[in-house]
């Protein structure tokens, strides 16, 4: 017999929070922990020499696969949640995508060329079937919305970036000291470990997501899950095929074309989708302004991610290159400064929620477009700071990494304002009948951010070094810049918002 809490999840009995929650927690901590265990040594395994386990890529090339892999990651989400409101439910959906991601790693772990791209794949599929599902089942474990939800949602954030924090410190000690190939394994032991506490502890989530999706209709249901099948194994047919054809030989990818090629991609859907919604998705005068308000936010997101970005991939490789982290010494490894970002998180997100809440209280609560816009300031100004760090590598050789560590806070700061801002505005802007397509385009926005962030990242190469001052100086004017331009249209942006807050 089931225990109390298992079959009513939501009822929170002697505890503040129903016992599902932190079955999603640790689940979720332990999968961050591999993703970002692995991201913060990944272009530095790129770009090593073959002699030390490397795979002895040039610059732009690996920040292009760089910029690749985690664009996959947020396009992915999409059918990912499609298959597990069609086909699997939200609890199967998440056991597949852990054990797909676990697997993609231990396969990246086995030293060829073959099985380091072939594991990036598997974490990227695996990832998309996982991410947004399990997100989706801490929402299910409190129907009742409210204060408490929030606050549920708010400690399953904390595991993301505790996890965040630690996955880097193991990873990139094991990666960077040891092999690389014994960063990677460690992420897929993590993994691990987060499959089997969620197995032990799945039960708590009672029928949270335990079924896919119904629209009430048996028979329609049915369609819905025959359809659903048939693209799943269209979509396996065809990974199999190419996976068969570039290790043939039969099939060559440039990483670069691909790159760029795909961000044109996006952008054309996005085109194509908006233009869609304005001219057969039966508007009102108002849906259509707000729909342009998404627009701006799509933009915004992909300016802003393309600078947030840099993070393990240009600043990355400032971190191994021209940064001194010699103490008494010893060598600190350069992927622990990935870490940073995510404990300034911890510390700065209880501040940031009080004070927008103290400024609510006093009518003095900035407008969400404000909000943007000054989130994309300061990652703006985060990279003025590089600026002046790559003038004293010039003159100096090396900084020190309190150069990276206060542009990192400028940009958590920059986040703080700008990424679950944005969620918000999607779905209070989104029509009704709309609201998870519309989502759908803040992540492509994000996808987007990724593919550029990674087709940047590539001129700041050691061939570039005379060029990095200017460019960093480049990225800061044009972030700055869209920043202020949105101050100065803040009137418009508030008419295409109307009484949106």
């Amino acid at each position: 017999m089931a225990n109390a809490d298992s079959m009513n999840p939501a009822q929170p009995g002697k505890l503040k929070h129903p016992r599902g929650l932190y079955t999603l927690f640790f689940t979720e901590l332990w999968e961050r922990l591999s993703y970002y265990g692995m991201r913060a040594i990944l272009v530095l395994a790129m770009v090593a020499a073959i002699k030390d386990n490397g795979l002895g890529l040039d610059d732009p090339t690996a920040t292009a696969i760089y910029g690749l892999y985690t664009a996959g990651v947020y396009l992915l989400a999409l059918p990912g949640g499609w298959l597990a409101d069609r086909l699997f439910g939200l609890q199967q959906a998440v056991w597949y995508g852990g054990i797909i991601i676990a697997l993609g790693h231990f396969t990246m772990a086995i030293p060829t060329e073959f099985t380091f791209y072939l594991g990036m794949l598997l974490i990227v599929l695996g990832t998309g079937l996982l991410k947004p599902n399990v997100s989706a089942m801490v929402g299910e474990l409190y129907p009742e919305g409210g204060a408490r939800r929030d606050a549920g949602f708010s400690i399953y954030y904390m595991g993301i970036n505790l996890g965040a924090i630690v996955g880097p410190l193991v990873c990139g000690y094991l990666g960077e000291k040891i092999d690389w190939h014994w960063g990677f394994g460690a992420a897929g032991v993590g993994m691990l470990i987060g499959l089997i506490q969620y197995r032990a502890t799945r039960h708590y989530l009672g029928d949270s997501g335990i079924a896919p999706a119904t629209t009430g209709d048996a028979e329609r249901d049915e369609k819905r899950k025959s359809q659903a099948k048939m693209v799943l194994g269209i979509g396996v047919l065809t990974i199999a095929l190419l996976l068969g054809g570039t290790a043939s030989g039969m099939i060559s990818i440039d990483p670069l074309a691909v790159a760029a090629s795909t961000s044109y991609v996006i952008v054309g859907l996005a085109v194509l989708f908006f233009g869609a919604i304005y001219a057969f998705g039966d508007l009102d005068r108002t849906e259509k302004l707000h729909v342009g308000g998404i627009i701006l936010f799509f933009i915004a997101a992909a300016v802003f991610w393309s600078g947030f970005e840099q993070a393990g991939s240009s600043l990355n490789l400032f971190a191994e290159r021209y940064t001194d982290r010699t103490y008494f010494g010893w060598e600190m490894p350069a992927s622990w400064l990935q870490m940073v970002n995510p404990l300034f998180i911890v510390i700065l997100a209880p501040v940031f929620g009080s004070l927008w809440v103290r400024l609510a209280a006093r009518n003095l609560n900035p407008s969400l477009p404000t909000k943007l816009a000054l989130g994309l300031i300061q990652l703006g100004l985060g990279f003025g700071i590089m600026f002046f760090a790559s003038e004293l590598v010039l003159s100096k050789g090396e900084v020190w990494p309190t150069w990276l560590i206060f542009t990192y806070l400028l940009h958590t700061t920059g986040e703080l304002c700008l990424s679950p801002v944005g969620l918000s505005a999607v779905t209070k802007l989104a029509p009704k009948r709309f609201v998870g397509q519309m989502m759908g385009t803040w992540f492509m926005g994000a996808a987007l951010g990724n593919l550029i962030a990674g087709l940047v990242a590539g001129r700041f190469g050691e061939e570039n070094l005379e060029q990095m001052p200017e460019r960093f100086l480049t990225v800061t004017i044009f972030t700055c810049g869209f920043g202020l331009l949105m101050f100065v249209v803040l009137p418009w942006l508030k008419k295409l918002m109307g009484k949106v807050t």
